[in-house]
């Protein structure tokens, strides 16, 4: 039905069709098609509805153009090898099979739409088609397992700086790698990975970024909390471009990060974070803790300044600023 129904939009492009015309012509009532044209916004066609004109088609999906990514990559490893998918449940699964195949460190997953995208803490992560970045990245760095939420942290900073230098939008870091632009969440950060004798055999890194979703892009309940960069740039973003950007700012900050370790890594996340030197209130595995977030440690957790003055170090937990 939805296929009959942008046939019927692409026979008059750029006009009006009204509901009562598309009702009768496909032989269904007028609240059927709300209800296939709400499901093709769902898949990123654009609509303008007007009252006794009807409906026009504005815009379709965007698509990955697979040749302008790989010639525009400007890295040795990472994305040097690209899936893409129209659609998938999530491309943390796809990615965690291709290891299991053999894939090579840099190996990236793309995919136009998530149907149950993942994110931190078993949250979902609304991810529609053609409107973002939703990818995974595999990483075989040899490291003991218990320096993971380093590769986090660092993952936050590399798309921090490519976000700042593709859309010149003032962003920021909250603890541990969610990126938020005038306190709404742009972009989520998941590493899974796999270990053996303490020691990490692969990594796999999610990334979200809501690129060019519209505000009624996002449903009710999300749209207080969260953003695109679309609507704070006011520009159509390049996902290629913003791929290629953080795949370079990436390669160049593991490699630093490979050869001199966390050091400077802590201190470009403190630079760009939103977290530091505020009151927070964070809900962690063993209660909740308030305080006053002082600094990263070398293992990169948060250390958190009670009320008391008790220096505590907070692990992973779920931060809210204050």
């Amino acid at each position: 039905m939805n296929e009959r129904i942008l046939e019927l939009f692409e026979q008059s492009p750029e006009t009006y069709v009204s509901g009562a015309e598309i009702s009768k012509r496909l032989g269904v009532t007028r609240t059927a098609i709300w209800k296939h044209i709400e499901e093709l916004r769902a898949e990123g066609y654009t609509f303008e509805a007007a009252p006794r004109k009807g409906y026009r088609l504005l815009g379709k999906p965007a698509k990955w153009q697979l040749s302008e990514l790989l010639n525009g990559m400007r890295t040795k490893v990472l994305g040097q090898k690209v899936h893409i998918y129209d659609e998938v449940d999530s491309t943390q699964t796809i990615a965690h099979k291709l290891v299991a195949a053999g894939a090579l460190e840099g190996t990236i997953v793309l995919a136009e739409k998530q149907t149950a995208g993942r994110g931190r803490m078993g949250r979902s992560w609304h991810s529609p088609s053609g409107k973002g970045i939703w990818m995974s990245l595999i990483l075989t760095p040899r490291i003991p397992v218990y320096f993971m939420p380093q590769l986090t942290l660092l993952s936050a900073v590399a798309l921090c700086r490519a976000i700042q230098k593709v859309c010149h939008v003032e962003i920021g870091i909250k603890w541990p790698n969610d990126l938020l632009i005038h306190g709404k969440k742009v972009s989520g950060i998941l590493l899974e990975s796999s270990g053996e004798d303490e020691r990490l055999k692969y990594v796999i890194a999610g990334i979200g970024i809501s690129v060019n979703l519209l505000t009624e892009d996002y449903p009710e309940e999300l749209r207080a909390v969260a953003t695109s960069l679309a609507i704070e740039s006011g520009i159509e973003v390049s996902r290629e471009s913003l791929v290629q950007a953080f795949l370079l700012e990436f390669e160049e900050m593991y490699a630093l990060y490979l050869e001199k370790g966390f050091a400077p890594i802590r201190l470009l996340w403190e630079a760009l974070s939103v977290t530091l030197k505020r009151p927070i209130r964070t809900t962690t595995p063993t209660g909740v803790i308030e305080g006053f977030a002082d600094s990263l440690d070398d293992s990169g957790a948060l250390t958190v300044i009670s009320p008391t003055g008790e220096r505590i170090k907070i692990y992973s937990g779920d931060v809210e600023l204050r």
